[in-house]
C-alpha cells in the first residue's frame, strides 16, 4: 500500500512540473507577453508600436497599461512588468536599483488653457516668460489672469498640476528651476485628467504632453484646449520664430530643432530591471529602434536622430 502511494506521489509531482509555467516567462494561452506600464506621455505611442508588431507577430501578446512614470518605475523594478514606459530622466538612484534604460522618442510638455479663456488673444501676441510660468506655478506671485495682460478684470487664475508622480510634472518643475514637488495648484491625475480641467475651467491653466494637446488626425489642438506661447527670448511679444504653435507639425519640428527650450522638452524611455534577456521583449526593442521608428512621427512624437538611435542600438547587445 505505501508503495502505491508512493508512486502516485512521484508521479503527481512530475505532471505538475510539466503543466507549470514559471511567472517569468509572462504566457498567456500558449502566447508570449510582454507587460508594460508607466507614464501617459509615451502610452498612444507604446499602443501603436504594440499593435504593429503584433501583427507582424501574432505569437506576441502586449499588454500596456498607464498609470504614470512613478508607477512604471516601481512595477519594473519590483518585476511585475517587463518594460516601463519614462517621461523624464533616469536617476543614478535608480539606476543603482536596477533600472536599464533605451531612448525611444522624444516629446514635450506644453502649457495650457481652455480656449474660452477670455484672456487667450492678448497671451497668443505677448506669450508668458519662463519667469512668470514660475509665479503661477511655483511662487503664487500671479494669481489674477489680469496681472499678465493690460485687460482689466480681477478674474481668479485656477492652477491645476499632476496629483501622480510622473515625468511631465517633473520636467515642467524643471523648466521652473524646481520639480514636481514644488507645483503648486489642484492635484489631478494623469494627463486626461488635467485636459478636462482645463477644458472645463474657463480660467484655468494646467500643462500637457504634447499628444494630450493636439488631436493627431486634426493635427490641431484639441476642441476646448489651446496653448500658452512661450516668450523665449523675454521680448514681451511672441515673434515668429516663437510662433510655432498652430500645428502639431510645427509643434514637433520646433521640438526636434531645439527652439522649444529642454526641459520641458526630453526624451523618452522604455525601462526593464536589468538588460533584458527575455528574447521576445529585446526584439520588440530592437524592432522599436528600427522599422518601428517610422510610426513616430505619424502617432504625434518626434523621431530620435540617427546617430543617437544607433547608441541605443548599441545598449541592446
Amino acid at each position: 500500500m505505501k508503495k502505491k502511494i508512493l508512486t502516485f506521489s512521484v508521479i503527481f509531482i512530475i505532471l505538475i512540473s510539466l503543466i507549470y509555467i514559471p511567472t517569468g516567462c509572462s504566457q498567456q494561452g500558449g502566447k508570449d507577453t510582454i507587460s508594460i506600464s508607466g507614464a501617459f506621455a509615451l502610452y498612444p505611442l507604446a499602443v501603436k508600436w504594440a499593435e504593429e508588431y503584433q501583427k507582424l507577430h501574432p505569437e506576441i501578446t502586449i499588454d500596456i497599461s498607464a498609470g504614470g512614470a512613478g508607477k512604471g518605475m516601481t512595477d519594473v523594478l519590483s518585476g511585475m512588468v517587463d518594460l516601463a514606459m519614462f517621461s523624464r530622466s533616469v536617476s543614478p538612484e535608480e539606476v543603482t536599483k536596477g533600472a536599464w534604460y533605451i531612448a525611444v522618442s522624444r516629446d514635450a510638455v506644453l502649457p495650457m488653457i481652455s480656449d474660452k479663456n477670455p484672456y487667450l488673444a492678448d497671451l497668443q501676441l505677448r506669450g508668458v516668460t519662463q519667469a512668470e510660468f514660475a509665479d503661477i506655478f511655483v511662487n503664487k506671485k500671479i494669481t489674477e489672469w489680469n496681472q499678465l495682460t493690460a485687460k482689466p478684470g480681477h478674474d481668479k487664475l485656477n492652477v491645476f498640476t499632476r496629483s501622480d508622480a510622473c515625468g511631465a510634472a517633473e520636467m515642467w518643475g524643471k523648466y521652473l528651476g524646481k520639480n514636481q514637488e514644488s507645483l503648486q495648484g489642484v492635484g489631478v491625475f494623469g494627463d486626461p485628467g488635467i485636459s478636462d480641467a482645463v477644458k472645463n475651467d474657463a480660467l484655468g491653466i494646467g500643462y500637457n504632453n504634447v499628444i494630450y494637446a493636439y488631436d493627431i488626425k486634426s493635427r490641431k489642438p484639441y476642441p476646448g484646449m489651446a496653448v500658452i506661447p512661450i516668450d523665449i527670448n523675454k521680448n514681451g511679444k511672441i515673434d515668429v520664430a516663437e510662433n510655432f504653435y498652430s500645428s502639431l507639425d510645427s509643434v514637433m519640428l520646433a521640438i526636434r530643432e531645439g527652439i522649444y527650450p529642454s526641459p520641458p522638452a526630453r526624451d523618452l524611455y522604455l525601462i526593464s530591471k536589468g538588460t533584458p534577456v527575455k528574447k521576445s521583449v529585446t526584439a520588440f526593442l530592437e524592432w522599436i529602434l528600427t522599422d518601428g521608428q517610422k510610426f513616430v512621427n505619424e502617432a504625434g512624437y518626434v523621431q530620435l536622430k540617427p546617430d543617437q538611435i544607433e547608441v541605443e542600438k548599441g545598449k541592446l547587445k
